[in-house]
């Protein structure tokens, strides 16, 4: 509307600040007590618009005005008042980094919400070792070398955490570098090897022999949870949220369509399993098939929603707490001491990867979303038969 009109508006401009000022030219100058400069002038929409800011002398007042001048005569249409303009870029600037975690964490556009223990991990990493140092700085002034500077002042004594914490800095960095947001334009975490927790040693599976002395030391009623984590692969959030409902006796199958989580002081939480590959249905291995019909008729209510495992005391699924009490003993009793329970979980991996189960069984039946995690186990087998191949050469050399 205005684009034809440009020298016209400029000119009723200049004739409004005219008599506002009682001099020509475009806008006024004021000087206020300070002795700094303000500088307005009268709008399109008829109002008067100031700087944001005061200037040091009247020839840096007088720029802002010849700039805003042009402005409006460039482009009349398009003009936005000085204060909104600021505003906009105030809105358009990237975050603080404190800000972009929090964003992370609990806003748009995350396809899937963290679990509540992921959320609960995620915010001590941060109030502990990232936002006391970056919490402050703008996502687009750290750079590769104060990111390096950050990770080499976090102690070397906890190298799992140190390492979980560069992973969660650099994912939050990504976060702002992927689109729809495309806040900064590259990833100052480059050292993806920071990110990574080295392992002290290989995972020393449990033997059949050693399952079966663990499962012999549990109360009855616990035993199948030890039998489903070694022979199904299930996670123990996965195991204690299991209903009768979910299991099929007559074709031998579990169905695995939800988690449950806990986070300190809060009730159990019941969802989703960690990825979207946990939805799935586990074939039962048939000489563990009688251990379930036994459990359901002794230890499992009527109702199909009936929990198989769960807390005398609460009525709620089993808490960790109550099933190491129990755990901990009998795999001392099996002299593994070192036997987490998330490694009966490794020990039906390794164990369905010895029976040639292709990288997409092993995904499937242990709920995988990236072939790598499958893929490790793939590798165990290939390096356990290097160790037989490298035994029969031996055997063979002994025979000459």
């Amino acid at each position: 509307m205005w684009a034809h009109r440009g020298s016209y508006v400029a000119h009723m401009l200049r004739k409004r600040w005219d008599s506002m000022a009682g001099r020509r030219g475009f806008g006024r100058l004021r000087k206020g007590r300070s002795g700094r400069w303000q500088a307005g002038y009268a709008g399109l929409d008829g109002r008067v618009h100031y700087a944001a800011t005061t200037f040091e002398t009247a020839d840096d007042a007088r720029i802002w005005l010849r700039l805003e001048q042009r402005q409006i005569e460039a482009d009349p249409e398009g003009w936005i008042p000085p204060k909104d303009r600021l505003a906009l870029k105030d809105a358009n600037r990237p975050p603080l980094f404190a800000d972009q975690a929090e964003r992370y964490i609990t806003g748009k556009p995350r396809p899937r919400p963290l679990k509540p223990t992921t959320e609960a991990n995620y915010r001590y990493l941060l109030e502990r070792h990232i936002l006391p140092v970056l919490g402050g700085w703008r996502i687009d002034h750290i750079s590769p070398a104060a990111v390096q500077q950050w990770y080499e002042s976090l102690s070397p004594r906890r190298p799992t955490e140190r390492a979980h914490a560069y992973a969660l800095l650099r994912s939050v960095m990504q976060f702002a570098v992927d689109p729809p947001l495309a806040l900064i334009p590259e990833n100052p975490c480059q050292t993806p090897s920071a990110g990574r927790v080295v392992a002290k040693g290989k995972i020393r599976t449990a033997t059949l022999e050693e399952l079966k002395i663990i499962v012999d030391n549990m109360p009855d009623r616990l035993r199948l949870a030890v039998l489903i984590a070694a022979w199904c692969g299930l996670r123990q959030g996965e195991t204690m949220e299991l209903r009768r409902q979910d299991v099929d006796v007559r074709r031998g199958t579990l169905t695995v369509s939800r988690a449950v989580t806990r986070v300190a002081g809060a009730d159990p939480i019941v969802g989703d399993p960690k990825s979207e590959a946990g939805n799935r249905v586990v074939s039962i291995p048939p000489h563990i098939l009688p251990a379930f019909t036994e459990h359901l008729k002794s230890h499992t209510g009527p109702e199909r929603g009936a929990l198989l495992f769960w807390g005398r005391d609460s009525g709620e699924q089993l808490a960790p707490s109550t099933l190491y009490r129990w755990y901990y003993p009998a795999r001392e009793a099996a002299g593994r001491r070192d036997l987490r329970w998330h490694d009966l979980r490794h020990t039906s991996a390794t164990m369905a990867a010895e029976t040639g189960a292709s990288l997409r069984d092993l995904m499937h039946r242990h709920g995988h979303s990236t072939a790598a995690a499958s893929l490790r186990y793939q590798h165990y087998v290939q390096n356990r038969d290097g160790e037989l191949a490298a035994k029969l050469s031996a055997m063979a050399l002994r025979g000459n």
